[in-house]
């Protein structure tokens, strides 16, 4: 069992659950409360769904560098704690200036738990089990995604202040298992940098890193149409947040189901083996978003493709990273990905807005949008001799 390496794994893994469920939970449905109930129009609700990645970006390569420095369960702890107070505060948001503050407050809090929580994963893992590891991790995540976002629609459907108690309670209970469960010293293989600007620049003075992220920034950019984009696709089309939250939540029964089995298959390949397949799924998604007829069988029939290309690159970009990254320099590595990701989730909505206006609906937006993980597809089918000698 992968939890007998290091029973530190299980906290780790433990935490990313609640925090998950509580954070999607809430934001899986904000786009529609934001326009519906708050009167805010799509285009400004997806400039602050920017705002917030941005911030998150920006801010995770300095994380994760001072995590490298000072270790990683303190800034875990503060994240949580600060998150409790933050996400529900959405419900005091009443026109753009409001909305825009508390999506750069959210973003700084996000900043810190996605590239410290990884590190600290890689940093209990040993090398040859690490994309496993990552996989069981992002398992339990979407069995979390799941229970949070399937009953959460009918939830939100009668209130929304529901939500916003369950989002502050899980984080808390985040903030109170790693003080109570993650005692004693850490593995931590310690930064050798020179200066902290340095590691936290680090990855992006690294060619190989930017190639790579160049390429790869095509997977979170989809995940953010599959989260952001599709539930208001949806609901234009006359669905309600009950169906829609049932089948976001049934993509993570998916990939809960075969996330990890696939990854022991695959780990020996290496994590950069099969992306370029993983990455043309993704793109046959976005198809069946743009191309069947019917809003409910287009919902259900995209999510279901999308979840077969999540369950490869869900572990192998991660490890990829790490697999980039040099000694001491782990968290940094990781929050230079993080930013990449939080860059190409952030703008999902934005850019699936403009599209949508440009091309005169949501079937024209989802055709465009298919074009960019099939040339990530052939950029990594082409590139693959290079990147399986890192």
């Amino acid at each position: 069992m992968l939890l007998e390496l290091d029973r530190r794994i299980g906290v780790v893994v433990s935490a990313n659950f609640l925090a998950v469920a509580a954070r999607m939970s809430l934001v899986t449905f904000l786009g529609i409360y934001f326009v519906r109930h708050a009167g805010i129009a799509v285009a400004t609700v997806g400039v602050a769904f920017l705002c917030e990645s941005l911030m998150r970006g920006l801010g995770a390569p300095m994380f994760g560098a001072l995590s490298d420095r000072v270790g990683r369960r303190a800034l875990l702890i503060a994240s949580a704690l600060a998150t409790a107070v933050i996400l529900p505060c959405f419900l005091l948001v009443d026109g753009p200036l409001s909305l825009v503050a508390w999506s750069l407050a959210l973003g700084v809090t996000g900043a810190v738990n996605m590239p410290v929580a990884s590190a600290l994963l890689l940093d209990l893992a040993p090398t040859d089990r690490r994309q496993s590891v990552l996989a069981l991790n992002y398992t339990v995540i979407s069995v979390a995604y799941t229970l949070g976002v399937m009953p959460a629609g009918y939830v939100a459907q009668r209130g929304y202040g529901w939500l916003a108690v369950v989002s502050a309670v899980g984080y808390l209970l985040v903030a109170a298992l790693y003080a109570a469960a993650l005692r004693g010293p850490l593995a931590l293989e310690r930064s050798r940098g020179g200066s902290m600007l340095r590691d936290t620049v680090s990855a992006f003075r690294d060619a190989r890193f930017v190639g790579f992220a160049l390429i790869a920034f095509a997977f979170p950019l989809s995940m953010g149409m599959v989260v952001t984009a599709s539930p208001l696709f949806a609901a234009e089309r006359g669905l309600g947040e009950g169906y829609i939250g049932l089948v976001l939540g049934g993509n993570s029964i998916l990939v809960a189901a075969a996330a990890l089995p696939v990854a022991a298959r695959i780990e020996p390949l290496g994590p950069f083996r099969l992306l370029g397949a993983a990455a043309f799924v993704v793109a046959a998604a976005f198809l069946c978003y743009g191309l069947v007829p019917d809003a409910a069988w287009a919902l259900l029939a995209g999510t279901v493709v999308f979840s077969f290309g999540e369950i490869v690159f869900s572990s192998a970009v991660p490890a990829a990273v790490a697999r980039l990254a040099p000694g001491g320099q782990r968290g940094a590595y990781q929050g230079g990905w993080t930013l990449v990701a939080s860059l190409s989730m952030g703008i999902a909505l934005v850019l699936s807005s403009f599209l949508k206006e440009l091309l005169a609906g949501w079937g024209g937006a989802w055709l465009a949008f298919a074009a960019l993980p099939a040339a990530a597809g052939a950029a990594f089918v082409l590139l693959r001799a290079r990147f399986q000698k890192l």
